[in-house]
């Protein structure tokens, strides 16, 4: 039997006159979400669907220079439309503030509230150009694609670039309703994740959000399936539908940004480590740490006397073209003296292939949730840490529910500096050959389990393949992916007891 991909193939071939349907992804402009919107795209165009991945000039730009691990000619492949730039307010990120949320990027995100206009003319035209047009967009960009309902052959889909667990949580909370699922612990309180004036920016979007006709999650069954269930149940149409496609990572990691001599150079130094000896440490692109902690962390990873590659740059402002970062302050000597088992970049670093490289052998995160897929698609074990937004739950999903990973602080103690003996600590657990040993081979058996639900005949691919055929509106195909996921829905069902 041919692949869903050979026949799309042989379908479009058939239309010459204009494509049968083109894909326009709508990202929100940050770092996190912008690149899994590129994931995302690559994905559909190995499809042979038209993508078009439209925003502001800044933020596709954004976008391509900071391309992690896809193909130069699968990026090539994607059509990006800039729209102008306007003026908005970019200031640093406050290293000194008790709470990490990033509201240095709220103008930026203020500023989208404006593109609604220019993407409903250029939704239009492209309307006109193809006999069906799919928006994808972010979850916080519903009030710029409102207008698609208006659009006679148009239809809109939401991409969750956050856990199910942590949006079904979220969501019964706002309604008062209890979680269903018995838990280890009580849920992490939300106080402190989101800022009162974000909290009006997403409640902006939650009457157009009901325009969507479905939701992509960059998740898999085999981890969250009684989460996607919940978010199933709740929805109150009845009629959207569901795909857990995820994780949307590339199978074959590409060196795109290479040093002189062809590699990055922070893996020249991971090929001289030995296999699973090294802790890799980043905060994203949302973190800034004060000075204070700054220092405690660096003497907690000297303490612990484990190899370690530290990421340590500035969290982004809304233009992250605007002049320059804050270079953090290390304790004096402590390069120097970590030479022979650390490194400190502070330049963009490739976590895909840092994570996917041998020597890896954990991962200290604020467990975003690219972060966190990523960590876990690769069998690595993480140190929690969490910041802000979804990272409290996302922690709680993988410390106590997946148990691949320990807690380096309690949210409860948020506004506590972290000191460089527990640091040490968490450290040496995670890294040790008993706790951590264990812990990682749950990691890599998860990992494994992952990685083959994205191959042919796998539960993410089989949904993949389910929303490629529902947006080709191919009945034959549609049939056939229909039958392939409800026998995978109930395999992983049956298999959630011993993954959770």
């Amino acid at each position: 039997m041919g692949s869903l991909r050979d026949h799309q193939n042989q379908h479009d071939n058939k239309s010459t006159e204009q494509p049968h349907v083109v894909v326009i992804m709508v990202p929100f402009p940050a770092q996190g979400h912008l690149n899994q919107l590129m994931q995302l795209s690559c994905l559909i165009t190995s499809y042979d669907i038209p993508v078009h991945y439209i925003g502001f000039a800044i933020h596709n730009r954004q976008a391509k220079v900071r391309v992690n691990g896809l193909s130069p000619h699968d990026v090539a492949k994607i059509h990006f439309h800039d729209l102008p730039t306007p003026s908005f307010a970019s200031p640093p990120p406050n290293p000194n503030s008790s709470n990490k949320y990033p509201t240095q990027l709220q103008p930026a995100w203020e500023a989208t509230l404006g593109l609604r206009q220019p993407v409903a003319t250029y939704l239009r035209d492209m309307s006109a150009r193809a006999k069906r047009v799919v928006i994808i967009h972010d979850p916080m960009m519903a009030v710029v694609v409102q207008d698609i309902v208006s659009i006679r052959n148009a239809e809109s889909y939401v991409f969750n670039c956050i856990s199910a667990f942590f949006r079904s949580s979220f969501n019964l909370e706002k309604k008062g309703i209890p979680f269903p699922i018995k838990l280890p612990k009580e849920l992490p309180s939300m106080e402190g994740c989101i800022p009162d004036d974000v909290q009006s920016f997403v409640a902006l979007q939650m009457e157009q959000l009901n325009y969507r006709a479905g939701d992509i999650y960059n998740t898999c069954r085999l981890i969250e399936a009684p989460y996607l269930d919940l978010l199933a149940r709740e929805d109150e149409t009845g009629n959207r539908k569901n795909w857990a496609i995820g994780p949307i990572l590339p199978t074959k990691l590409s060196l795109a940004n290479k040093s002189d001599d062809g590699k990055f150079k922070c893996l020249e130094w991971f090929d001289k480590q030995e296999a699973k000896s090294v802790i890799y440490v980043s905060f994203g692109t949302t973190i800034s740490l004060s000075d204070e902690q700054i220092e405690e962390l660096a003497l907690g990873l000297e303490q612990s006397k484990k190899r370690f590659l530290w990421v340590l740059r500035d969290a982004d402002k809304g233009n992250v073209f605007d002049g320059e970062l804050r270079r953090a302050k290390l304790p004096e000597g402590f390069e120097e003296r970590v030479k022979e088992v650390g490194i400190v970049v502070r330049d963009w670093a490739p976590q895909p292939e840092i994570l996917a490289h041998p020597s890896t052998g954990g991962f200290m995160s604020h467990c975003g949730w690219n972060s966190c897929t990523e960590s876990i698609t690769n069998g690595v074990p993480i140190a929690a840490w969490p910041m802000h937004s979804d990272q409290p739950r996302n922690t709680m999903l993988v410390t106590d529910i997946l148990k691949i990973g320990l807690v380096v602080r309690e949210w409860t103690q948020r506004e506590e500096l972290v000191k460089a003996s527990t640091i040490e600590n968490v450290v040496n657990r995670l890294m040790a050959p008993e706790e951590g040993t264990e812990m990682r081979k749950r990691a890599e058996e998860l990992g494994a389990t992952l990685r083959q639900a994205t191959e042919e005949g796998g539960v993410s691919r089989v949904e993949l393949d389910s929303f490629v055929a529902h947006i080709t509106r191919d009945n034959a195909l549609l049939a056939r992916t229909s039958s392939l996921s409800s026998s995978s829905v109930r395999c992983d069902t049956s298999s959630q007891t011993s993954v959770v």
